[in-house]
């Protein structure tokens, strides 16, 4: 894929991530809903353009060839990975993982700091930490890169997902999900095995969608954005208050339930 096409695809997924039609960006740019279908049909934006078709989106256009090059659209297909000694080393400091966490959510060192409430020493001694583990690189100026990319696919049975998993199940379900920008649904049906596979397609979307927002997010100040949690699950269940029914009938439970 040449680099035009990759920018133009990634450029499409953020208006996507963002929830932005054609229509919008439209009025956003004060052009006609055709003429901003025409420049995206003919790949013709100017760099003047391109620079206003991102600020109606709140990134920049290093923000869109960062992610054409490497981010979310490399987040389309693979995912970064740990070995299992540096998914160990995090588990075993929850502050390393709360730092890891952060720096990978675009945050700076001295916000990471703040936000750990940890001293500079403290702070110098997680960076010396991470990079040690081969998960940063600081340089001769102090400045921290990355090793890796959101999103992270924890190995299955690994330590971090042993670690953080249980306090999922016991903390993140304990609400009534009924405040700002809070959802919960559940839908039961029965499917043939196509649809299943189709449903989780679809969920593996969804999760590729959430690392697009995240990743276009990166570049906002901390102030504009708050920590938010997307839990999917999907597999074959049958409620307890229906197995009874499916076992034996519907006559056969009155018969039990009496």
């Amino acid at each position: 894929m040449n680099e035009t096409r990759r920018v133009m695809d990634t450029l499409k997924r953020c208006l996507k991530a963002r929830g932005m039609t054609y229509r919008g960006l439209a009025r956003a740019l004060s052009l006609s809903e055709s003429s901003v279908k025409r420049l995206f049909a003919e790949e013709s934006f100017t760099l003047k353009r391109l620079e206003k078709v991102c600020s109606a989106l709140d990134m920049t256009v290093a923000d869109l060839t960062r992610m054409a090059g490497g981010g979310a659209s490399a987040a389309r297909t693979q995912s970064d990975t740990l070995s299992l000694e540096q998914e160990r080393t995090l588990a075993r400091n929850p502050s390393l993982l709360a730092c890891f966490y952060l720096l990978l959510n675009g945050h700076s060192v001295d916000d990471t700091r703040q936000r750990l409430k940890v001293s500079s020493r403290a702070m110098r001694a997680l960076l010396s930490e991470l990079s040690a583990a081969r998960l940063v690189e600081i340089d001769s100026k102090n400045t921290v890169r990355l090793h890796a990319r959101l999103p992270i696919a924890w190995h299955p049975d690994g330590p971090v997902r042993r670690l953080y998993e249980r306090q999922v199940r016991a903390e993140f379900l304990q609400s009534p999900f009924t405040g700002h920008h809070e959802a919960l649904t559940f839908h039961s049906a029965e499917l043939s095995p196509a649809s299943a596979r189709v449903l989780l397609r679809k969920v593996e979307r969804l999760a590729l969608d959430f690392a697009d927002l995240a990743a276009l997010d990166m570049h906002l100040n901390a102030r504009e954005k708050s920590s938010v949690a997307l839990l999917m699950a999907c597999r074959p269940w049958v409620f307890s208050m229906f197995s009874a029914y499916r076992r034996g009938g519907l006559g056969s439970a009155r018969d039990r339930a009496q």
